[in-house]
């Protein structure tokens, strides 16, 4: 009997490939060096000249990697290309050093794959400080507790729309594992009706007052408006979420660095057109990013969200699910938000009330690809399945004995 036990292993990242070879007795010297050799990366990277596409073919091809490019590069046919390189850790480091030494603005090129493949591998900060109260990030899933004191929200519109079953809701969610409450004046459902700012304030501070001085996990306010969001943090508010991601209201990035809290930007459009669906959602959180640290916000306080089923068909929803881990490219503290979510009821031919299943699948996945956050409705039965999913795939995440 073949005794060799020939096998595959999943390796995601330095940290992983160091264990491994340190398990099979490799010292540590070669631990190093083989360790990067060890984990295989596929890059895109888009908006090329025919030139630069060229000198990132062949430079990448140098080293023994690969590289796909606009088959009219190669006669300058095209006027832009994008790039797909598929090569190995040390691979992209040599690459680095080699495209330094190249023209055609490739030493940018150089610093943005770096910085890609940097972000995509532990980027992401270890806490989030939300004006004081402080989370954990990476050791386990948040998990952010749905607050809708509107008359109209898709899932529970009407539920707490009174101050004292918005406290009571509130109370539950805290008790049922919410490390975030998330408190919604507006309904953002697809169709939904805008509502003032008079409005949506009236709605608002009351049960915001109530809630900070009698829960002591961190209060977020979903809003898109600046003058909302001003009045929220002036009222003990600890974060913003914001599903425009500071493109609705110029003023919002600004009032969001005058307090120095975190942030979530989320990715939304008002049609379901896209080239390529993750692409064009990084390449709008991007611009976000930007707007946000170019006005001040702490690049640490930035959290993105993909903004499952807004501005998306079913079809781009599971595509985004399917590639979620890509957002890992921004660096970013990422948040999920499929709760309930109308692709769950087509996919399952299920009304919203019977969603709860489909919902946890999402969870889970997203939580494998990444997510750092997860915001539900259903805290109990989300914080059951988010902490089985930690203890598979989060170092140290195992449950004590």
């Amino acid at each position: 009997m073949n005794e060799h036990n020939v096998r595959i292993r999943e390796i995601k990242n330095l940290q992983e490939a160091e264990s491994v070879l340190r398990e099979i007795g490799a010292d540590e010297m070669g631990q190093r060096i083989m360790s990067p050799k060890a984990l295989f990366r596929v890059l895109q990277v888009d908006n090329l000249s025919p030139w630069a596409a060229n000198i990132l073919k062949q430079q990448m091809l140098s080293l023994g990697g690969e590289a796909g490019v606009h088959r009219g590069v190669i006669k300058c046919s095209v006027a832009k290309s994008s790039a797909l390189l598929l090569g190995t850790r040390a691979q992209f480091s040599e690459l680095k050093h080699k495209l330094y030494r190249q023209p055609f603005g490739m030493k940018v090129i150089a610093d943005e794959i770096d910085k890609t493949l940097e972000a995509s591998e532990g980027g992401v900060r270890k806490e989030l400080d939300c004006r004081g109260r402080k989370l954990p990030l990476g050791k386990r899933t948040l998990i952010m507790g749905i607050l809708n004191i509107t008359p109209d929200s898709f899932s529970d519109g009407g539920k707490y729309f009174s101050t004292e079953d918005a406290l009571r809701h509130a109370r539950y969610l805290v008790k049922s594992g919410s490390d975030i409450l998330d408190i919604g004046a507006e309904s953002t459902r697809p169709g939904y009706t805008p509502i003032s700012e008079k409005e949506e304030l009236n709605r608002l501070l009351p049960v915001l007052k109530e809630i900070t001085s009698q829960v002591t996990v961190p209060i977020s306010v979903d809003t898109h408006k600046s003058k909302v969001a001003r009045a929220a943090l002036e009222n003990g508010a600890h974060l913003i979420n914001d599903v425009w991601a500071l493109t609705a209201d110029k003023d919002m990035a600004r009032v969001i660095a005058d307090y120095n809290v975190p942030v979530v930007l989320m990715h939304n459009q008002h049609h379901t057109n896209y080239v390529d669906v993750m692409g064009d959602i990084i390449r709008f959180l991007r611009k976000s990013i930007i707007i946000a640290e170019n006005q001040g916000i702490d690049p640490d306080n930035i959290i993105v969200d993909p903004g499952i089923g807004f501005g998306k068909t079913l079809y781009n929803n599971l595509e985004v699910m399917r590639r979620l881990s890509e957002l890992r490219s921004l660096g970013k503290t990422i948040l999920l938000g499929t709760s309930r979510k109308s692709f769950i009821g087509k996919t399952l031919g299920l009304p919203v009330n019977e969603r709860v299943e489909g919902t946890a699948a999402t969870v889970v996945l997203g939580i494998v690809q990444g997510a750092d956050i997860i915001r539900v409705h259903d805290v109990k039965e989300m914080a059951r399945a988010a902490r089985m999913a930690d203890a598979i795939v989060r170092p140290g995440g195992e449950p004590q004995e």
